[in-house]
């Protein structure tokens, strides 16, 4: 029988040698039998190798799941950042871009409203796009609707302000609730009603919905910062650091 070599020396021939170095299907039944039971002694002695190689294994994950997302970004940059359909504001000549896929009635977004707006208004040199992405429900839609249709018959600054409202709209919104919405912003609120069944509203989500899809995005909020993707929810200081890591490149 071959001499069964010590774990640790495999260990390094496996990391340092060619794979066709040394073949762990060239053993016989004993020899692998003895070899296992030095890989099992080996681990039970030295279990912190486990969690290192856990985070090797991670570390390379999230490194592949950054470039896999700069790839999507680069091929979708025309409707992420120059779609005429979604509203626009901060800076729009700002240095960073920052698009930002909301659902009304998501809490993460709602938690996130807040500190995207200080964070617009401490930098003053962040450009924001926003991505209507309805998609918790039936109270959603009607959010995105109503605020897509505001956009196309009001303009920027009234969207913004009424945008800002359905975020922290606490009830259902109701036709009733959004009817006094409405008319707390000088809104014809049957012209709003009607443009939100329009195909105008219908195609801005469906756009952003088929947007999402081939971006791999199935929630909220969803950040895109210039070529950075940020799934989920992330605090005021992580937003900070990463558009000071984007600016000093």
């Amino acid at each position: 029988m071959k001499p069964t070599l010590p774990f640790a020396l495999v260990a390094g021939l496996m990391l340092t040698t060619p794979a066709t170095a040394f073949d762990l299907t060239d053993m016989n039944a004993e020899e692998r039998s003895a070899f296992r039971a030095e890989i099992r002694d080996y681990l039970l002695e030295n279990p912190e190798i486990i969690m290192e190689a856990v985070a090797v294994l991670e570390q390379r994950q999230s490194q592949q799941q950054a470039a896999d997302d700069q790839s999507l970004v680069e091929n979708n940059a025309e409707a992420l950042f120059d779609d005429p359909d979604s509203w626009v504001g901060g800076n729009p000549d700002g240095d960073v871009t920052i698009v930002e896929f909301i659902d009304y009635r998501c809490g993460y977004c709602r938690r996130a409203h807040d500190e995207v707006a200080q964070l617009l208004e401490t930098d003053g040199n962040i450009r924001m796009i926003i991505k209507e992405f309805p998609i918790l429900g039936a109270d959603s839609e009607t959010s995105s609707r109503f605020a897509i249709a505001t956009l196309q018959l009001a303009g920027d600054e009234t969207y913004h302000a009424v945008s800002d409202a359905l975020m922290k709209l606490k009830p259902s919104p109701e036709e009733a609730v959004l009817r006094r919405l409405a008319d707390s912003f000088d809104l014809d609120a049957d012209a709003i009603f009607a443009q939100m069944e329009t195909d105008a509203v219908s195609e801005v989500i469906a756009e952003n919905r088929a947007l999402a899809q081939r971006m791999s995005i199935n929630g909220t909020p969803t950040f895109v910062v210039e070529d950075q993707m940020v799934r989920g929810y992330m605090p005021l200081d992580g937003m900070i650091e990463i558009v000071e890591e984007v600016r000093g490149r």
